[in-house]
Parts: C-alpha cells; structure tokens; sequence
C-alpha cells in the first residue's frame, strides 16, 4: 500500500512539473495579442536609424522583447544566438531585439560582450512607460511575437522553443 502511495504521489508531482514547465504562456502570455494585425511602432534602433514594423514587411519577424538586467533573458542569450545562425543568410526571417534598457551604455556593452548581432531596438525607458510594451501587452520578458510577412500575428509567447517550432514549420 505505501508503495502505491509513494508511486501515485511521485507521479503526481512529475505530472506537475511537467504541466508547469508546459504551461509557461498559460502564465506569463494570456494577455498577449494571439493574431490579427500587429501593433505598428516607431523606435530607434541602437545604430541611430529609427525603425517601424512597415520597414521590414514581406518579411517574418521574431519581435524579441528582452532587457540585460533580466535574468531569464540573460540565459536565452546563446539560444537567440544559435537562432540567429540558424538564420544566416535568410532573407525572408530578421529577428529583432526590444529592450527594456534605461542605460544605452548597459545595452551597447552587453550587445558587444555577447557577439549579439542581430539589430537592437529600445525606447530606453522602463517596461511599464514603453508605448511599445503598451501596445503588445507586455507584461513579462523575455517575451516572442513573430509577425508574418502580412504583418499580420502569428505566434505571441514566452517560450523560445515555440518560436523554434513555428520556424520550423
């Protein structure tokens, strides 16, 4: 009977786990924008252009919403890299960083520390002042949208490997 009992509790709690680590954008996205058009923007990208979502129609773009001093946005860094490789020599696919950065310094040394490549877009103000993370219902970082070259929504989530799969597809 104990052993039953030990069997029925351990399977619970991988069940558990496994329902947690599933259910991240039950979480973290339930507010985002699941499809329709996305949210036109107008923000300088940290070489000096100003950049709006209009610049890159005809292409899908994965909307990287992120801030150096976030520690999960941190550990997804060499995950965006290996994406961003994957993605040498696309011209269908750009993958864009939004950051949440105040210090245009902090961003600059991080961007260069890392070998980030890809192209840097902020606001420099905090998350909760950012006409951006207003218009997105950004709520938690890291957060991925990826746009279609419709411009219109085709995934909003928290959880890289979902944006992995739709690219994949």
């Amino acid at each position: 009977m104990k052993r039953r009992l030990f069997t029925l509790m351990a399977a619970l709690l991988a069940g558990a786990f496994t329902l947690g680590a599933q259910d991240l954008d039950a979480q973290y996205a339930a507010n985002l924008i699941k499809s329709g058009p996305a949210p036109e923007f107008s923000i300088q990208g940290t070489d000096g252009k100003t950049y709006t979502l209009k610049d890159f129609k005809g292409k899908t773009v994965i909307l990287d919403f992120w801030a150096t001093w976030c520690p999960d946005c941190r550990e997804e860094t060499p995950q965006l890299k290996a994406l961003q490789k994957k993605l040498k020599g696309r011209k269908d696919v750009v993958l864009v960083g939004v950051s949440f950065d105040t210090d245009p310094a902090a961003l600059a040394s991080y961007v260069k520390e890392q070998g980030i490549t890809w192209l840097q877009l902020s606001e420099f103000k905090k998350r909760k002042d950012s006409a951006i993370a207003a218009a997105y219902h950004i709520q938690w970082i890291p957060t991925k949208y990826v746009i279609g070259p419709d411009g219109r929504i085709l995934l909003a989530t928290v959880m890289q490997d979902k944006v992995e799969a739709l690219l994949a597809e």
